[in-house]
């Protein structure tokens, strides 16, 4: 009676390990842990909590004369991240320029008490037509293309040229991964708001997004659902095809990939790319509650012919950690533009400064004023 007894035991324990190990293993196919700390389910979806506070990570490529802009881009993301949350920055850079991002952000990090954390790597392309990746379009533009592989320790990044400036947290935009269904991936804003002054339905030789196609210039992506996609598989095949037709280089290369798989796509407002096309002319982005990203594409950030961009990029490279926003950013802008001006973008200040105004006037940040 106690041998039965006794098999019959460890027949039930038997189907307990068993039915506990199998359990196991459907909760760690189905469930994993990225470096980052966010919850990531079957499919690369990110589960983002409430009061989020995880690592934000952004990315930026720096070639030759883009030093300085990437620079001043990173730095308006520090300056606007009133809510303090910890950002990771993502550099891919020319080897001549990484002891230059290494000091400046080293310095940075002991005025702004390691709101950040970086990290540097060498431009990756495929050895095949190595060279012409390079130079397509834009000197090292065309990185992007590849950051599922370069980027492999990574679950999702903000990818953001280095011709933009913040005037808003990095933890809005990046709260609209929120929004993704189930097979989106990326995120991106029209190329335009208008048909009569689209390029892309006027102009393209190839397959593009939608109506009006889409500006890659900021850029939502879910890494791990594009390399579940097999994301590279598609960009080679594309670029074979149609590289004697491509005119805006890596942008043309999403537009036409998103043609073919527009399900993969989130599109988001205007807000969130803001480019002097949307007002130099007449209004055409709403941004009902302000410009959220200013994209100086074209060399806006340069020249006069919409003084405001220039104001702006001026004013934050100018700024010095530990000083007051308001003070030295946001009323150095209005005063500026205090004379009645001809440009169009510079009518609407209120919109660049909604929200630096709701954030710094009178509110002081410790360690950020």
């Amino acid at each position: 009676m106690r041998t039965r007894a006794y098999f019959l035991f460890l027949a039930i324990t038997s189907c307990l390990l068993i039915w506990y190990y199998i359990n196991q293993l459907v909760d760690r196919s189905t469930r994993t842990q990225d470096m980052s700390g966010r919850l990531i389910l079957a499919g690369g979806v990110t589960k983002f909590k409430d009061n989020d506070r995880t690592e934000i990570s952004l990315v930026v490529v720096a070639c030759n004369e883009r030093h300085n802009e990437a620079l001043n881009m990173l730095k308006s993301a520090i300056m606007f991240n009133h809510n303090r949350t910890p950002l990771r920055f993502v550099v891919i850079a020319e080897e001549k320029l990484k002891i230059n991002f290494m000091e400046k952000l080293n310095d940075w990090q002991q005025l702004t008490d390691r709101v950040f954390t970086y990290e540097i790597h060498s431009l990756t392309f495929p050895r095949a037509n190595k060279n012409e990746w390079r130079k397509l379009f834009k000197p090292c533009a065309a990185q992007r293309l590849f950051l599922p592989s370069l980027l492999s320790h990574l679950d999702a990044v903000l990818y953001i040229d280095s011709d933009t400036i913040f005037l808003s947290s990095v933890q809005e935009i990046w709260n609209l991964f929120r929004q993704f269904n189930a097979s989106q991936f990326a995120g991106m804003a029209p190329e335009h708001e208008d048909k009569n002054a689209g390029w892309y339905n006027r102009f393209a030789r190839h397959p593009y997004y939608g109506d009006l196609g889409v500006n890659s210039g900021v850029m939502l992506m879910n890494l791990t659902r594009m390399r579940q996609f097999s994301w590279q598989d598609h960009i080679l095949p594309i670029y074979r095809e149609y590289r004697l037709r491509l005119v805006w280089g890596d942008q043309d290369i999403l537009n036409v990939l998103f043609h073919y798989h527009p399900d993969r796509l989130y599109v988001f407002p205007c807000e969130w790319n803001y480019r002097a096309d949307h007002c130099m002319y007449m209004t055409v982005c709403d941004a009902p509650d302000g410009v959220k990203i200013i994209h100086g594409n074209r060399g806006y950030f340069h020249k006069q012919a919409q003084p405001i961009f220039n104001l702006i990029y001026t004013t934050i490279e100018e700024y010095t950690f530990g000083t007051d926003v308001y003070k030295n950013v946001i009323r150095t802008i209005e005063e500026s533009l205090m004379l009645p001006s001809h440009s169009n973008c510079d009518k609407l200040l209120d919109k660049f400064l909604y929200d630096p105004r709701k954030h710094f006037k009178k509110k002081p940040i410790d360690g950020m004023t």
